[in-house]
């Protein structure tokens, strides 16, 4: 059923009331008794769902599927958001009257719904709140005020051609004439849900392998993983990306044996141009990943340089189980908050354990470390940053043939305000791997602390040219660095999408609200920082100051006074 046949869809554009609330989605707003309660954008799609789909079953696959419509967000953006409606609406979780759990399952909305008669109701500003029919999966690949009606390539055209013109630009980005790919992720064939990291893993090995070729052009892991569980065509793929080969493969693991299936195919003719199968023992699935990454350069006639040659010689582990504990913590790790940063830290102890020499493990332990110091999570936090620093840079002189190691250390020292050295290792990251979309992304977000918001729009875009599914700290940057050039209304459309991706991401609230303050939108600004109250009790000017690697004391405090207007206390 589409979603014009579908009655329920009808909430998502017209007012209603959920039992004894007046909910009003274009005034972003419920009301009672005379009481008005202004909700999130993202909180009010979520009403409106589940308004949609009264008395049902709703999971959160549903939710992350057709409100987020794929795009990157953590395990808690959807507690989060569920937690604020039940608060707006003086809902009890243990008692129910407006949103029962039932657990580990999802969610049901148990009150009764009433659509408001003729019209009554105003057309939604947004009109992709639900995009089929609550069964159908939802192929939305970009949230926010753009709407999935043409393909990728032509919204990140447009994209990119806006902030090209305001930038008074001619041309933002040059396409490369390199040879292109995109390998899409590994299929799970296992019939075990926990092998999905060891596939993922193989995936994640083999994008990081090919780019640190120079002579290829590679797109991000999160453009490649925004393809999983897709049925898509090839030639749908390179109409997206615009992309010259597709990389795909499936894995088979049973015990102590893995089979991997692995075809590079090329996307303007859809002839298969290499294709393979390795029936092995588990602990040489490194081995298979280097012929992998080997048969592509030979199949694509790639020349290596020397230092390419003995890069791709160089593992990362031999030891499987350190490997699997490490998936483990990536897992943990996308997930944005104490406890999970806790648990990931746990994970990559581990993987040190069982591998002393696993210099990937010790980047990823520091850079969660330093995210702890950052997020006001660590009760000590100049020794939490000291043992970040001591463990990126063994993680460095362990594996310096790979990026992330070196975007780890350019992390700790950005949070310890070394600002030369940051720079120093992230510069060192992209010339290992050209390709690598998280290398810019961080120096924009360096540049955009040393005061140099040009650079970092510069960065920025680069960033989101080699990851067109870019992660909402690609538009926290553009934001932050119009909001230094005073374009505040810039500024504020940028952040106001980066928060659709990632509802916890305080430092987006942060400047969203400092921005709101110069356009003279104080009750936003206040709802911002409220906001970033729920999430963060403890934040405070005083918190943010140490915090916010900004490096100009004349910047800083013109920010702080900022949040300050905006309501957030000493």
């Amino acid at each position: 059923m589409s979603p014009s046949e579908n009655p329920a869809s009808e909430n998502s554009s017209r007012s209603l009331h959920v039992g004894d609330w007046r909910v009003d989605p274009a005034a972003g707003q419920i009301s009672r008794d005379g009481v008005e309660v202004k909700l999130e954008p993202k909180v009010m799609e979520v009403l409106s769902y589940l308004a949609s789909r009264q008395g049902e079953l709703v999971t959160r696959d549903d939710i992350e599927r057709d409100v987020w419509k794929g795009a990157v967000i953590s395990y808690d953006s959807i507690t989060t958001a569920v937690i604020k409606l039940r608060r707006a609406l003086t809902d009890d979780a243990r008692q129910p009257k407006y949103i029962a759990t039932v657990p580990k399952r999802g969610y049901r909305l148990i009150a009764e719904v009433t659509n408001l008669p003729g019209g009554e109701g105003r057309e939604m500003v947004r009109e992709d709140l639900i995009s089929g029919s609550p069964g159908k999966r939802s192929h939305s690949l970009l949230s926010g005020p753009y709407l999935w009606t043409f393909s990728l390539t032509a919204v990140l055209a447009a994209i990119l051609l806006f902030y090209a013109n305001r930038f008074g630009q001619e041309e933002m980005v040059t396409a490369s004439s390199l040879p292109s790919i995109v390998v899409v992720p590994f299929a799970n064939l296992s019939g075990d849900p926990q092998q999905e990291f060891f596939a993922d893993g193989m995936t994640d090995d083999v994008i990081t392998d090919l780019s640190r070729l120079s002579n290829i052009s590679v797109f991000s892991g999160s453009t490649s993983f925004a393809y999983r569980g897709r049925e898509t065509q090839i030639q749908a793929i390179r109409a997206e990306l615009g992309v010259d080969y597709v990389l795909s493969g499936t894995v088979r693991r049973e015990g102590d044996a893995v089979r991997i299936n692995a075809q590079l195919v090329d996307a303007k003719t859809g002839l298969q141009k290499w294709a393979s199968r390795y029936d092995r023992r588990a602990v040489e699935v490194f081995a298979v990943q280097d012929e992998v990454t080997s048969n592509i350069v030979k199949a694509l006639s790639i020349q290596l340089t020397s230092q390419e040659r003995q890069r791709l010689v160089h593992s990362n582990t031999d030891n499987l189980k350190a490997y699997e504990v490490f998936q483990e913590g990536q897992r943990l790790s996308r997930t944005v908050s104490k406890e999970s940063n806790e648990q990931a830290q746990a994970a990559y102890r581990q993987a040190i354990r069982l591998d002393p020499g696993y210099g990937r493990a010790y980047g990823a332990l520091a850079f969660n470390l330093a995210y702890s110091y950052f997020s006001g999570w660590s009760d000590s936090p100049v020794e939490t940053l000291d043992r970040a620093l001591e463990l990126a840079k063994q993680g460095v002189k362990l594996n310096e043939s790979i990026p992330q190691t070196y975007w780890s250390l350019g992390f700790v020292y950005l949070m310890r305000k070394e600002y030369d050295n940051a720079q120093s290792a992230v510069t060192q990251a992209i010339s290992i791997a050209p390709n690598y979309a998280d290398g810019y992304g961080l120096l924009a977000l360096i540049t955009n602390n040393l005061g140099e918001p040009e650079q970092a729009i510069e960065f920025a875009t680069k960033g989101m040219q080699l990851n067109p599914f870019y992660t909402w700290d690609y538009l926290y940057n553009m934001g932050r660095a119009f909001y230094a050039l005073g374009r505040y209304e810039n500024a504020i459309e940028s952040l106001t999408r980066a928060l659709e991706r990632n509802e916890n991401a305080i430092p987006v609230r942060l400047f969203l609200a400092a921005s709101y303050v110069h356009v003279d939108r104080q009750d936003e600004a206040e709802w911002e920082i409220a906001q970033v109250q729920v999430l963060t009790p403890s934040a405070t000017i005083s918190h943010t100051r140490s915090t916010i690697p900004i490096q100009k004391p004349e910047l800083m405090e013109s920010f702080l006074a900022d949040l300050r207007l905006a309501g957030m206390p000493e």
